[in-house]
């Protein structure tokens, strides 16, 4: 027995000692910081943030009792935070050990009605310790103003919702097929014509906004259009869609038309996939897009069908799509005619003409630079070789095609050469055949009828574009590209670059002319 009281003391004493090593004193204000002031970047009125980082450091050799941690403005605040893995605003008796940090995550979701109105800014404080010790870090974020177009809900008596959804017709099995979203309305109560939008302040689209039968959205010079996730724009039959953007005079592209998601920090501006697409359906008419940049899409134009007349379906003319998870532009039996088109960074394809169509580009430069080896710039195809699938002409005027792996161009025919038309005018087109493999392929013969003039990058080091930076969507050309010079000035008299700047002769190939990198 008295060996067990020997032992039972001796865990005592150890004990005992293990505790002062965790004895902590109050904070006497000498915390640091890894930032003394946190941007939370620009978000819309009442929508929420991403979620930011502060870390906090005890530098001392002694552990410490924080004796408050709060937000300046308390229960009051529109920032929200956790410590050490506990939500709130105001936190009591935070502990930190010797040399030891410790993570602040920081969030908001504020009213623009809340913010400074000569800046829109809204601000607080995270303060530490109380009293003449106390440390503070300064919290600022810029919110903006939006109209916000969405799906009305309606509660069900089990508190659950239903939302207001769009019919896109039946499937197989006779089921309906609905998506979220909502008709836009020339009368909205709050938003008033939502078929008109300008740019007084940006949109904000949740769900499918439809444009319905027999009307036009019109969007207006220097106009922001963004996406929630699984968000898009449908053009109804008989519908229009007219985008006017007209030439900026800065980088700030403020005469631009911009579609984007709705994330507008920085870390989410190249992010792919973060929408749906424009559906430009079977039927819809006179669509016509002028100086717009789409970018991070799912897909970024969805053109299905066309109307049988010789009229485009869809003109397009300046126009920059980048970071689509799948394809830039998708037609099925599409009508459309571009120029001045820049495409990259697609998931699949940049463009896709399949199941036949009509079409024509002039000046456009097709380029995919996504990190992946299987995508390709430009995809034709016929579909299952049907004559209602027929390929009646896809004429490729003074284009770059180019992708960061050895085929470019993928060219699929099903059915007869009578109903699969295309040319290639004075284009660069990379197509690395390394292994012979389309040595004797039809479509693949770039010295034939099909292929007029054209420069043909058979390796790395031939026929090079000299891209600026092509990974960041920089595509303009070099004074060192096979593109500089090689155009057919035809197809190019009288006409303007993406930028705005006049074609002379001899003209280059692509959507920009040559300029000299910095």
């Amino acid at each position: 027995m008295k060996n067990y009281f020997y032992i039972f003391i001796l865990l005592f004493t150890v004990f005992y000692s293990c505790r002062n090593d965790f004895d902590f004193e109050s904070s006497t204000g000498n915390l640091a910081f890894s930032k003394d002031t946190v941007y939370l970047d620009t978000v819309f009125t009442n929508i929420g943030s991403s979620t930011y980082t502060l870390k906090v450091y005890n530098k001392s050799n002694k552990n410490i009792s924080i004796p408050k941690i709060q937000l300046g403005n308390g229960n009051n605040s529109k920032y929200r935070l956790m410590v050490d893995g506990v939500p709130g605003k105001v936190f009591e008796g935070v502990e930190m050990l010797a040399k030891d940090s410790m993570y602040i995550f920081i969030e908001v979701t504020a009213d623009v009605i809340d913010t400074d109105p000569t800046d829109f800014l809204y601000t607080d404080t995270i303060l530490f310790g109380e009293g003449s010790q106390t440390q503070e870090v300064e919290l600022v974020t810029l919110i903006q103003d939006a109209y916000f177009i969405y799906p009305q809900r309606t509660q069900n008596p089990d508190e659950s919702f239903t939302y207001e959804t769009i019919n896109l017709g039946i499937d197989n099995d006779g089921n309906p097929i609905e998506i979220r979203g909502t008709v836009l309305d020339e009368t909205d109560p709050i938003n008033g014509n939502e078929l008109h939008m300008t740019n007084l302040k940006p949109y904000v689209i949740y769900g499918y906004a439809v444009v319905p039968s027999n009307k036009t959205l019109i969007v207006d010079a220097g106009a922001r259009v963004h996406f929630h996730a699984e968000s898009g724009l449908i053009v109804a039959n008989n519908a229009s869609l007219q985008v006017n953007g007209t030439l900026s005079n800065t980088d700030d592209l403020e005469n631009e038309v911009i579609f984007e998601g709705d994330r507008l920090e920085p870390n989410f501006s190249e992010i792919p996939g973060q929408w749906g697409t424009i559906w430009l359906t079977k039927g819809s008419v006179n669509n016509t897009i002028t100086n717009l940049t789409l970018k991070n899409a799912t897909v970024g134009f969805l053109v299905t069908g066309n109307d049988e007349t010789n009229i485009p379906t869809l003109t397009m003319n300046n126009v920059q799509i980048y970071n689509s998870s799948n394809v830039g532009i998708l037609a099925r039996t599409g009508n459309i005619t571009g120029s001045n088109i820049v495409i990259n960074n697609s998931g699949q394809s940049s463009l896709a003409c399949t199941f036949g169509g009509n079409y024509d580009f002039t000046h456009c430069t097709f380029a995919n630079y996504w990190p992946t080896p299987n995508q390709t710039a430009i995809v034709i195809d016929d579909y299952d070789g049907n004559p209602i699938y027929a390929l009646t002409q896809a004429n490729f005027n003074n284009c770059l095609i180019y992708s960061s792996t050895n085929y470019s161009i993928s060219l699929k025919k099903e059915g007869s050469d009578s109903n699969f038309n295309y040319q290639f005018n004075n284009c660069l087109i990379k197509f690395n055949d390394f292994s012979n493999q389309f040595s004797s392929h039809p479509e693949y013969q770039f010295t034939g009828s099909k292929y007029t003039n054209c420069l043909i990058a058979t390796n790395s080091n031939t026929n090079k574009p000299d891209f600026k930076n092509p990974n960041d969507n920089q595509l303009y050309i070099g004074e060192n590209s096979a593109a500089k010079g090689s155009a057919d000035f035809n197809f190019s008299s009288g006409t303007n670059d993406i930028l705005g700047y006049p074609r002379i002769n001899p003209t280059d190939i692509g959507a920009y002319n040559f300029t000299i990198f910095d």
